[in-house]
């Protein structure tokens, strides 16, 4: 039987905390009637906050698990923190814009300005990653098909 305490059911949220480990998320957030749990980790604590939901939210889906990303070797380049694109939102990488497709990129290759270097699939919509400068691609620091972060190194473009 569910260990409840001020109307939040606690199993929920040890059962959350549970699925952030296994799965290597760092927030989760599901939505039960009025009740709608967001449970995040930040450094190496988990937290959990419940609040009620508003009445007119939709549903929020968990969402599916995901292998652990793997960081890939960064750059030998003394400072590429300025030619650097970071991940402007959290989803999912795509480096090319359908399964077995050619990449958008390669190692070594130029690209301009405004090209389209990978795509973010988040909340099922593809969003096209521009070059912000012309250059070569010097580095791609992720994984196709692997969540990204808000702000994670994705791509070096010198």
């Amino acid at each position: 039987m569910p260990i409840k305490k001020s109307g939040v059911d606690q199993q929920l949220i040890r059962d959350l905390a549970g699925i952030l480990n296994d799965t290597n998320l760092t927030e989760i957030e599901v939505e039960l009637g009025d009740l709608k749990v967001r449970v995040s980790r930040q450094a190496q604590a988990v937290h959990a906050v419940a609040q009620p939901a508003p009445v007119a939210a939709a549903p929020v889906a968990a969402p599916p698990p995901a292998a652990p990303p793997t960081a890939p070797a960064a750059p030998a380049a003394a400072d590429t923190s300025k030619n650097t694109v970071t991940s402007p939102m959290v989803g999912t990488a795509y480096a090319s814009p359908s399964p077995g497709a050619t990449p958008f990129i390669e190692l070594g290759q130029r690209v301009r300005e405004g090209q389209t270097l990978l795509i973010i699939e988040a909340m099922k919509t593809m969003n096209q990653i521009p070059s912000p400068r012309a250059g070569i691609v010097t580095a791609i620091l992720f994984e196709d098909a692997q969540p990204v972060e808000y702000g994670e190194p994705l791509v070096v473009v010198e």
